[in-house]
């Protein structure tokens, strides 16, 4: 890297010009991996950048496949910016001194459903790893319909394609910037932690990582063949146009996404599809063999890969049930998979949370804590190294630790657009401070270090991260038994 005010890498394409931070630091921005998705591209495979020869300027953040926000109001701030060229990233790094040897390189990939989220949110901003240590690198890639309808005429999981397009630019590029190409961890979380569970069941990933964090990671379930294909076949059904690349490919972004709400709205056609994740990787007997949580839990998918994995206490509890009109609630707890004969557990459980959060609580543990305490017990059973970790602490704002809320600790950046909201006006920075950390030293060692032993089937240590962060032998044993067992 050229060591000057506006630093300058050539990639295997073409040059790039980032810009250097107050701290030192050097971040890029908006690089291209792949060329623009548009006309016969738009739901292809991933196809590479054109070369070019004069140096590209990577001062700002690139398009995002966001067109609209995910909703009204959301957690993360996550700018939508205009523009074609949707399969790009950014770069952050600390700028090394060039003999001082590469450093761990942290992948990460943001959330939003499979239908928004952007890559371009202050709160995924590199600064705190650079300072200790690590290359950041967060990409973008196709959503919803773009990314995951089954469309006759096109690919099947053309998102996960984007991701593995990503993590090659990644291999081929990143020791350019300063990172190690042998060091990757993959990091997402929600739907980016569910990318992330995903890339661990595609072969076409194996050895573009060493190391994988999922951050609330949600998959599609059941996400077989069969329902890919439902979901088109309601797609046509309730909007009246084929599920084919060729009835697509020339509408306009806005009315793609008029088209990808119908088939997202509530209604007794969904039965057997999921009511959130219509659009998610499924598996399609090619690219994604199995579905991915058989091929982790069952298989030897990701079996030589270090897994830190967890959650929050309160995911989507804020969520409220229908009202009065609705369903009773033995019946509403049953569209989100909870056996009739787990209801009396589960509410006599959650007593303490009051009626107008058992839906919710409900929905996270079917969403996220039980499938993910799945995985880690499968791992644990197999000895597989598997960390599991439950952040409890509750904002004052909200009085729960909901979802994205461990993510400026994590990235340690209580100090960005949007944290106090979130979090109010006194986030404990020694929390951040112990999080961070651990993630660093996972990224660096593929360990978070003594003080968080592995979760093993014997001890189920789990990290309870709060004001006091804490290890806890099994804390979420009603979670298993009222879900899996």
């Amino acid at each position: 890297m050229t060591r000057t005010a506006a630093p300058l890498v050539t990639t295997t394409r073409g040059p790039v010009r980032g810009e250097r931070r107050a701290d030192g630091s050097v971040r890029f921005l908006g690089i291209p991996y792949a060329q623009p998705p548009v006309g016969d591209l738009r739901f292809a495979a991933p196809v590479p950048p054109e070369p070019w020869t004069e140096p590209l300027d990577a001062t700002a953040y690139g398009p995002t496949a966001q067109r609209r926000p995910f909703a009204e109001v959301t957690t993360i701030p996550e700018p939508s910016i205009p523009g074609a060229g949707v399969l790009n990233l950014n770069v952050f790094t600390p700028d090394p001194d060039p003999e001082a040897g590469l450093l761990p390189v942290l992948v990460w990939i943001h959330g939003g459903g499979y239908v928004a989220g952007s890559a371009a949110s202050p709160w995924y901003d590199g600064s705190a790893f650079n300072r200790d240590g690590i290359v950041l690198v967060s990409l973008g890639y196709r959503l919803g319909i773009e990314g995951f309808l089954h469309l006759e005429g096109a690919p099947d999981n053309r998102g996960v394609r984007d991701w593995i397009a990503a993590l090659e630019w990644v291999r081929d590029n990143i020791a350019r910037f300063g990172g190690d190409p042998a060091k990757v961890t993959v990091a997402g979380q929600s739907a980016g932690g569910g990318a992330v569970q995903t890339l661990l069941a595609v072969p076409a990933a194996h050895g573009l990582f060493r190391a994988a964090l999922s951050v609330s990671g949600a998959v599609m379930r059941p996400d077989g063949p069969e329902v890919a294909r439902a979901a088109a076949r309601l797609f046509t059904a309730r909007t009246g146009v084929p599920a084919t690349a060729a009835a697509l490919r020339d509408l306009g972004d806005d009315e793609l996404l008029d088209l990808q709400d119908r088939l997202g709205e509530p209604g007794p056609d969904r039965e057997g599809l999921s009511a959130m994740l219509s659009l998610a990787p499924f598996a399609d007997g090619e690219l994604i063999p199995e579905p991915v949580l058989d091929a982790l839990t069952d298989g030897d998918a990701g079996a030589d890969v270090p897994l830190m994995l967890g959650f929050t206490a309160h995911e989507f509890n804020a969520i409220p049930a229908p009202g009065p009109d609705g369903p009773p609630v033995p019946v509403l707890l049953g569209t989100v998979g909870l056996a009739p004969d787990r209801v009396e557990a589960f509410t006599t459980a959650y007593a303490a949370a009051g009626p107008d959060r058992l839906f919710g609580q409900a929905l996270t543990d079917a969403t996220f804590r039980a499938p993910s305490l799945a995985l880690a017990d499968a791992r644990a059973a197999r000895e597989r190294p598997t960390w599991l970790y439950e952040f409890a602490w509750e904002s004052p704002v909200e009085k729960m630790a909901f979802h994205c809320l461990d993510l400026p600790y994590a990235f340690d950046l209580l100090d960005a657009e949007g944290v106090t909201a979130a979090a109010g006006d006194a986030p404990p920075q020694a929390l951040a401070d112990a999080m961070h950390r651990a993630w660093v030293s996972f990224v660096r060692d593929q360990d978070p270090g003594e003080s968080w032993p592995r979760y093993t089937a014997g001890h189920r240590a789990t990290m309870v991260w709060d004001t006091e962060p804490r290890v806890e032998r099994d804390p979420l044993r009603q979670v298993r038994e009222i879900w899996l067992a």
